[in-house]
């Protein structure tokens, strides 16, 4: 964003030069996506449990996800998404990994997106 832009962002809508509070303020775009091939094996079994309704390994799985960062498009309702764990080999707590799935019936999720990185950066999962 020019420096131009973000001084009338400031000056406007009251926000400070913090690239979070910029990125909140804009429509998120995501064009990322990745294959169900390309998922790790971890992620291809998780994400076939959340089609099946379960179970889950973890008590967190399938809470709702409130896409807080609002780098998801966003829901319907405020449990529109939810998040689901993908093990990580060696790793004794759940990680970084997860699958995060946006619909009104959880076995039957509209899109589910894909991170690596703690929900720093997400991708689409696409057939």
């Amino acid at each position: 964003m020019g420096v131009a832009v973000s001084a009338v962002l400031i000056g406007v809508a009251g926000l400070s030069a913090s690239p979070v509070q910029a990125r909140d303020f804009l429509a998120p775009s995501l064009t990322a996506t990745i294959s169900t091939a390309q998922l790790p094996p971890q992620g291809r079994s998780m994400l076939t449990l959340i089609y099946q309704g379960g179970p889950f390994r973890h008590d967190k799985d399938g809470v709702v996800f409130g896409n807080r960062e609002r780098l998801l498009p966003a829901g319907s309702t405020r449990a529109y998404y939810r998040e689901y764990t993908v093990r990580t080999p060696g790793v004794r707590s759940r990680g970084a990994r997860r699958i995060v799935c946006g619909g009104l019936q959880p076995a039957a999720p509209d899109a589910c997106f894909y991170t690596d990185d703690h929900y720093a950066s997400f991708r689409k999962i696409v057939p």
